[in-house]
């Protein structure tokens, strides 16, 4: 499997991506807003545009559809709760689904709310999996729930579906926030020094080359798989009036992602 990922330089951060077969050439593209940036790319490498998904509804993931599908005829597939409401898409698609791309490229399809309750993210298996995630976790983050989604959800899709992905899973977002998203980490847990190792990195980097984490990663680095961690829950007691005594981990995760939404 052959990884473009392509940094559209906007202010939303978006990035756009590619996935190909090395053995056919067939590619499939993800979320391509900059319609210009992901031809030119497949261009580059000789790939063929097949197919397109949309991780979700939002128009900074399918702005770029309608000049991809009339250069390359490629098909669009979206979630099926989003089928009439992404123009022009082919296809839905469910949980559990398979997505084949060439002959040796195949994604599972994993049902991901939170973000938007209408979400997909893309799990690639085998020696070195990943995870094209959209706008449902964030390198050290997670997606907001501002516009058609609900936290609750996001916390059922971070315990119950991301977190029982193999922890060498490399994760490929729909943006780039990671110096914000770790120094919300270090807002709520000032003692963990991975985030801010990482930190310092992150304020300089050059984001067309932005770290790629993993899920082992993200457990030390990002606030939302830390719902256990002392220093986490006693700094929401002092921030939050009311927090429970003994929180739960979603009490936890609800508390986490409200300080961020005005964070």
């Amino acid at each position: 499997m052959k990884i473009e990922r392509i940094w559209v330089g906007n202010s939303g951060r978006n990035f756009n991506y590619l996935i190909a077969c090395p053995e056919t050439g067939d590619a499939l593209a993800i979320d391509p807003l900059d319609a210009g940036a992901v031809l030119a790319a497949a261009g580059r490498y000789g790939w063929r545009i097949t197919q397109i998904i949309n991780t979700h509804e939002h128009g900074d993931h399918t702005g770029g559809n309608a000049a991809v599908v009339a250069a390359t005829g490629a098909r669009v597939l979206a979630h099926t709760g989003n089928v009439g409401r992404i123009p022009g898409v082919d296809a839905g698609l469910s949980n559990g689904d398979e997505v084949v791309v060439g002959r040796s490229v195949r994604l599972t399809v994993l049902d991901t709310p939170g973000h938007t309750l209408a979400h997909v993210c893309l799990f690639a298996g085998g020696d070195t999996p990943a995870l094209f995630c959209g706008d449902t976790l964030f390198n050290a983050g997670a997606g907001n729930c501002h516009f058609g989604g609900h936290p609750g959800n996001l916390f059922e899709t971070f315990s119950n579906v991301l977190a029982k992905l193999p922890a060498e899973t490399r994760v490929y977002p729909g943006h780039e926030y990671l110096a914000r998203n770790l120094a919300f980490t270090l807002d709520r847990e000032p003692g963990n020094t991975r985030a801010a190792e990482l930190l310092a990195e992150a304020e300089s980097h050059d984001p067309a080359r932005a770290r790629v984490t993993t899920l082992l990663q993200e457990t030390g680095i990002n606030a939302f798989f830390r719902l256990r961690e002392s220093e986490v829950v006693a700094g929401l007691r002092d921030a939050v009036p009311g927090f429970s005594d003994q929180p739960s981990q979603r009490d936890v995760f609800l508390a986490l992602r409200k300080l961020r939404n005005d964070w």
